[in-house]
């Protein structure tokens, strides 16, 4: 019986979100994200902050890569900063898994822009730059959650929600009128596989997260990744057999099922919906065990109480589909 959320929270205390995270999740708690406090906090700054010798600034466009680091750059450092101490206190003595998101390097590479005034993913020689930054980001990233939590097991989950867009070629130039080139699968896979084995290597376990209709199920359990966090709410018959497929080689589902906004259905529900899309893709029910619950996606728009019901309805739904796999 495993549950998680997917990274964002409302609000700006950073000490109070993780004080939730470990008090509802205790199996698989994360480090939350806290856009609200402004610039440097979102997801994008947030990760190409981390980016090693690839210094950022913001324009009025978005994230820039620079010569040198600036205020910008500062202000994202120092958010790190606070995080990460804030969250060597709030998981002082904690054993077991513990989880941090960064946007995955397709999501930067068609969200950065290049000092010439174009997305990085137009250059293939930036991309593969990016790709490797970030490998060693993540690294780096892994050390300092197990150095501040010994007892830790660090998961890392990159978030890829413009992917889809990057490999069918929908992402806007600059000037807006038109589409950047489609990246190759291939290119893509391996982009990913290089970022997924660094992560590997330091210890982690790894998850990729995409909550696109669209998502390329089969492109991310080639890639490595571990667990895939998707919206299943979303998804179609052919997605379903894709996900029966990555669970049959041992990628293991994280099922975004928890309305993030709204009315929230009973657990039993939610437990219910799953067991039915799980069953007419044939995979046995035992397995629904190892499925993590989580809600469909970040909970920045929520309010904080409806933020904290959301993960406990994650729980409850993840102790359902525990009781449904005994029989």
């Amino acid at each position: 019986m495993t549950a998680t959320g997917i990274g964002s929270w409302p609000g700006t205390d950073v000490a109070e979100a993780l004080a939730v995270v470990r008090g509802e999740l205790p199996d698989l708690p994360y480090l939350p994200e806290l856009p609200s406090r402004g610039p440097g906090a979102d997801m994008i700054g947030r990760a190409a902050a981390r980016l090693v010798s690839m210094p950022i600034d913001l324009q009025p466009g978005g994230w820039r890569l620079v010569d040198r680091p600036g205020r910008d750059q500062a202000r994202a450092d120092a958010f790190w900063r606070e995080d990460l101490d804030r969250m060597a206190y709030a998981f002082d003595g904690y054993t077991g898994p513990l989880k941090v998101q960064l946007a995955g390097p397709w999501t930067l590479a068609s969200t950065v822009w290049l000092p010439r005034g174009e997305r990085a993913v137009v250059d293939r020689g930036a991309t593969r730059d990016l790709v490797e930054s970030m490998a060693q980001t993540v690294r780096e990233l892994v050390a300092d959650v197990v150095r501040l939590v010994p007892g830790a097991t660090a998961v890392v989950q990159l978030d890829e929600p413009a992917l889809p867009a990057v490999l069918e070629g929908r992402v806007p130039t600059a000037s807006g009128f038109g589409r950047l080139r489609a990246v190759a699968p291939a290119e893509a896979q391996q982009g990913l596989t290089t970022v997924l084995t660094a992560a590997h290597e330091a210890g982690a376990r790894t998850a990729v997260h995409c909550c696109a209709p669209d998502v390329p199920i089969a492109l991310l359990r080639d890639a490595g990744a571990q667990a895939l966090a998707l919206d299943v709410t979303l998804l179609g018959p052919s997605g379903w057999e894709s996900v029966a497929a990555s669970v049959e080689a041992g990628t293991r589902l994280w099922a975004g099922l928890v309305p993030t906004l709204g009315e929230v259905p009973a657990a039993s529900e939610l437990a219910g919906r799953l067991a039915r899309w799980w069953h007419d893709v044939g995979l046995p029910v035992v397995d629904l065990a190892d499925v993590v619950v989580t809600p469909t996606c970040g909970l920045a728009g929520a309010s904080p109480p409806g933020a904290r019901a959301a993960l406990v309805r994650s729980r409850e739904t993840a102790r359902e589909l525990a009781e449904r796999a005994q029989g």
